[in-house]
């Protein structure tokens, strides 16, 4: 339903990565439900674009992960916050909204606070794995923050100011498959006999360096044992970056725009940690989550976190659901092998991700988002 009373308004819209891109392209088509004279522009992506956001810088000048990785990309970040700040100062907007990637954005949030003008935080820092000191943080410069796990709510409402709202994963907005697993297997080429293997390396190019190789190597072995392999192509990477990564040669057909109904239609998947390996397991493709960052990250990582899991299904269900192999277990032995043992217990996977279906909710969560960015601007 059109909101008739909304004004026109201008809104500035920060995304950060890919995942960024997606939840922000839902959030901006189900505002523009509410309010189709806003105008909205920011940095974004093709999601974002597609939903009628005006593009000033692209997504894929702030992707970045891990703190040796993030310096290295500094000069964009950079710049790209000089533009936001001339934007802040030339072109008023009503409302900063900022989707996930709270290392930069974070900062965006408090130069628009400075400002005067009305913060919208969409998606929530983890800080139940960061530290909750940041919450308490937050809530002096942020005016609503709309949260996708349903135990957040209490950590960031836990300071003595109620902005943090649950709406629900945004995830489940989207998380649509249009073929059944005998005709995607079919379209791409593999049998609906062998098992079948998807390999997703991440969406950042540093994400990818560290972890296709290792990927490939694991993918190997399983392959001399009759697995059918598939590598997901992220849309932020280029097909001659990941042939660069491997080698020069890709040796497993790569697949792009088609990764929900290949997930639905694989056995297990090899999945970088992130949104992708909560989207896996919500499709039935139970996850092996891994990761690997540099070692002065990692060692960092872990003075401030300490051992914890990092995979979201894991989080979600609140226990080690789904292996997790990070760092030093992060070796193709040991990958072929989480594999075979992931693929061996399908009675319990079914009856984790029913688990975990469960605990997730139900869809609309960017339409209780938009309703939230609304009260901000009446």
């Amino acid at each position: 339903m059109v909101e008739s009373s909304a004004r026109a308004c201008r809104i500035l819209l920060v995304a950060g990565e890919a995942s960024g891109d997606l939840h922000g392209g839902h959030l901006v088509g189900a505002f523009r439900q509410l309010c189709p004279t806003a105008e909205v522009v920011g940095v974004g992506g093709a999601q974002l674009g597609a939903a009628g956001m005006e593009i000033l810088a692209d997504v894929n000048m702030l992707s970045a992960v891990g703190l040796v990785e993030i310096a290295g990309s500094i000069p964009r970040h950079w710049r790209v916050m000089r533009l936001l700040k001339q934007q802040m100062a030339r072109h008023r907007p009503d409302l900063v909204v900022l989707v996930d990637y709270p290392g930069f954005n974070l900062i965006v949030a408090r130069e628009a606070h400075r400002r005067g003008i009305p913060v919208f935080f969409y998606v929530a820092p983890q800080v139940w794995a960061w530290g909750k000191g940041r919450a308490r943080r937050m809530a002096g410069f942020i005016d609503r923050l709309a949260v996708i796990f349903p135990f957040e709510e209490a950590i960031f409402n836990g300071y003595g100011r109620r902005f943090a709202s649950y709406v629900g994963h945004p995830l489940l907005d989207g998380l649509v498959v249009s073929c059944d697993r005998a005709g995607t297997r079919r379209q791409h080429g593999f049998d609906d006999v062998q098992p079948l293997l998807v390999l997703m390396p991440g969406s950042r190019r540093s994400e990818v360096r560290l972890l296709l190789p290792v990927m490939l190597r694991a993918a190997e072995l399983l392959s001399n044992e009759g697995w059918q392999v598939a590598l997901v192509q992220a849309p932020t990477v280029p097909e001659s970056y990941l042939t660069q990564v491997a080698g020069g040669k890709l040796q497993v057909p790569l697949i792009r725009g088609d990764t929900y109904n290949l997930l639905a239609a694989a056995d297990v998947g090899l999945i970088a940690s992130g949104t992708a390996t909560l989207e896996a397991a919500l499709l039935g493709c139970p996850p092996v989550i891994v990761y690997r960052f540099s070692w002065f990250t990692y060692l960092l990582a872990r003075l401030v976190i300490g051992i914890r899991s990092m995979g979201l299904p894991n989080v979600v269900l609140g226990r080690s659901a789904f292996p997790e192999l990070i760092q030093r277990k992060f070796k193709p032995v040991q990958l072929a092998q989480a594999v075979r043992d992931l693929a061996a217990r399908r009675g319990l996977n079914r009856q984790l991700i029913d688990e975990l279906r469960s605990k997730m909710g139900v869809a609309g969560a960017s339409e209780r988002a938009a309703n939230l960015m609304l009260e901000l601007l009446r």
